[in-house]
């Protein structure tokens, strides 16, 4: 007998009719032996709908408190507090409707909130993270023959309130039950049937992966894949869990998430990861001294944008040039931090651009094999497409180029590292990744 933490997302509990299609499936599950833990989102759209009805009443101008004063710390603090509550609603909508559904079909379930587990978390309210599991309860429910159904995406603080763990938290409340529990497997339902070499909507000629590395799969989440949510992988790799990424409307073995690399002899690239919506910045004629890119960063960090790819080039006036990238959509808020560092700094001018996209190749076979980049670069040139910026690590290589060329660059990089080929099959490893 196994035991393994199944979570569905937001389309795949949809409608009630969806619902009930994921009871099926969890009670074949059930019914063949095995033990099922099951963590669901809230149904798609429903939290997008509960935080309109808290913007309607924020906007409200009736109320004879509204005004800027009444936006004070405290206030705030009391805001985040009643949206977590507000939005958990959701996921618990959902694990009610699951269980009911498969208590129509003769299984026996319970369902769980966060708080319920008790999954506790920090007392961050919109980006909580889990701090401990207590699988106590779960495991007696589990020896008593239940499926256990938990709302995800939610937790209770050290206070004893809800809270929520920022969008694409459902996946990391399965993978952390699955750690907690020690599960053999946690198997993340979506509506694809696994991970691609790239988004077959760019590219038609994309491969399903039978397998893929945490290593790979962290970076192409954190480079613009949305398979899985970021800190998911994380949890997986740093407690070691298997991860399986299925489709909840069809029937296949999905893709495997392991711990190990196999086939490190070959210059596997795993696939090809992109980001339409990026920006750059410049500052011109830095100073070149020590302390400025402190003097430059500092007020970007403290505005919460997060920076990514960075060059610096010294030029013989002893002064410096400083590019880097953010999302399109923090651009105009950095631009004026820059100028307002610019001139503080002395420095010549600022100039962007927003119409940038970064396009990335992972693969484990980079550490072993030579020559990665430079076929990158030689595809690119031969397509007329300049490189703007490039970052790289120990497994992926990053360029930022012009977002018009972005699809070419895709298709044809998927092309020349053989992607558009089907990896030889092979026997799905079943048994649990260490």
């Amino acid at each position: 007998m196994a035991l393994f933490v199944e979570k569905f997302g937001g389309t795949s509990v949809g409608t009630v009719e969806r619902i009930h299609a994921v009871a099926d499936r969890v009670a074949r599950s059930r019914r063949s032996g095995n033990d099922v833990v099951v963590v669901v989102s809230a149904m798609a759209g429903e939290t997008d709908r509960l935080l309109s009805l808290a913007q309607e009443i924020e906007s409200h101008t009736g109320s004879a408190t509204a005004g800027p004063a009444g936006h004070n710390a405290a206030q705030t603090k009391a805001t985040g507090r009643e949206i977590d509550a507000l939005l958990a609603t959701g996921e618990q909508v959902t694990v009610a409707l699951l269980v009911l559904a498969l208590q129509r079909q003769s299984v026996e379930a319970l369902s769980y909130t966060g708080s319920q587990v008790p999954i506790r978390t920090d007392p961050v309210h919109g980006k909580a993270r889990i701090l401990d599991i207590d699988p106590t309860r779960v495991r007696a429910d589990l020896d008593a023959g239940h499926v256990v159904v938990i709302a995800g995406f939610q937790g209770v603080g050290p206070d004893g309130n809800i809270t929520t763990l920022g969008r694409g938290g459902s996946d990391t409340t399965a993978v952390a039950m699955a750690a907690a529990l020690r599960a053999d497997e946690c198997r993340i339902y979506t509506d694809v049937d696994g991970v691609y070499t790239a988004d077959p909507r760019i590219v038609p000629a994309a491969q399903r992966l039978e397998r893929i590395t945490v290593e790979e799969m962290l970076e192409l989440s954190s480079l613009g894949t949305k398979v899985l949510q970021t800190r998911s992988v994380e949890f997986a790799g740093k407690y070691g869990v298997p991860l399986r990424v299925l489709s909840s409307f069809t029937d296949g073995p999905g893709t495997l998430i392991t711990h190990e690399a196999k086939d490190m002899e070959q210059p596997l690239i795993a696939g090809i990861a992109y980001n339409g919506d990026e920006a750059k910045l410049t500052i011109r004629g830095v100073p070149d001294e020590p302390g400025v890119a402190s003097r430059i960063f500092g007020p970007i960090s403290e505005a919460h944008i997060n920076v990514d790819m960075i060059i610096q080039n010294v030029g013989r006036d002893e002064s410096t040039d400083l590019t880097f990238t953010v999302k399109r959509d923090e651009y105009e808020k950095a631009r004026a931090l820059l100028d307002r560092v610019a001139a503080e700094l002395g420095a010549r001018d600022v100039v962007g651009d927003t119409n940038l996209a970064k396009i990335s190749i992972v693969g484990v076979g980079m550490r072993s094999h030579a020559g990665i980049a430079s076929t990158m670069f030689e595809v690119l040139a031969k397509n007329g497409i300049n490189i703007e910026l490039i970052s790289t690590s120990e497994i992926k290589i990053s360029v930022g180029i012009a977002d018009k060329y972005l699809e070419l660059a895709v298709r044809a990089l998927h092309k020349a590292f053989g992607l558009d080929s089907s990896p030889e099959e092979e026997p799905l490893d079943t048994a649990v990744v260490d």
